[in-house]
């Protein structure tokens, strides 16, 4: 197995991309209450701030801040994908890896915000992905998301996101 390489910084602020295996499934938003749950049980137990997210049927962007002793990410994403796997019916899950079940990619996408206009970039691109792939006209209409919040509590009004040719911030 390949040794990934991974930047692990105690209290870092990190942005995460989370993938099903199936890129045309809606497990996520199908199942909402139970990704909730499963969210609310691994931020008791490893406690984390979630800074912004947004679920999207297939996938999950999410920018997290760790406790200031702590670095351990992939341990709240194992679980996380885990206790998801677990709430749903029997029929839903796949013989896979782990507590995984085979519904998730093996893998995650993780990036380490480095500064404010790397944190606004990511925020941006997380707000901003519901209408990136279709599936809302504008950030307001995505439920699954820390827009509606952020836009409350900032009093933000949105903007188009320059996004390079790949789409990334």
């Amino acid at each position: 197995m390949p040794n990934y390489r991974r930047l692990f910084y105690p209290g870092g602020t990190y942005f995460f991309t989370i993938n099903l295996a199936d890129r045309s499934s809606d497990l996520l938003v199908g199942y909402i209450d139970d990704l909730r749950a499963s969210w609310k049980a691994v931020e008791t137990r490893y406690p984390f701030e979630t800074i912004a997210v947004v679920i999207l049927p297939e996938h999950i962007h999410t920018i997290w801040t760790l406790p200031p002793d702590d670095q351990d990410f992939a341990r709240r994403i194992s679980m996380l994908k885990a206790g998801f796997t677990r709430r749903l019916p029997e029929p839903l899950k796949s013989t896979g890896r782990k507590g995984e079940r085979g519904i998730w990619q093996p893998r995650y996408w993780e990036h380490l915000i480095r500064d404010e206009k790397d944190f606004e970039a990511h925020v941006n691109y997380i707000h901003h992905n519901p209408v990136k792939h279709g599936h809302a006209a504008h950030p307001d209409d995505w439920p699954h998301s820390t827009w509606h919040r952020f836009k409350r509590d900032y009093d933000q009004e949105w903007k188009p996101v320059d996004l390079d040719k790949t789409g990334e911030p």
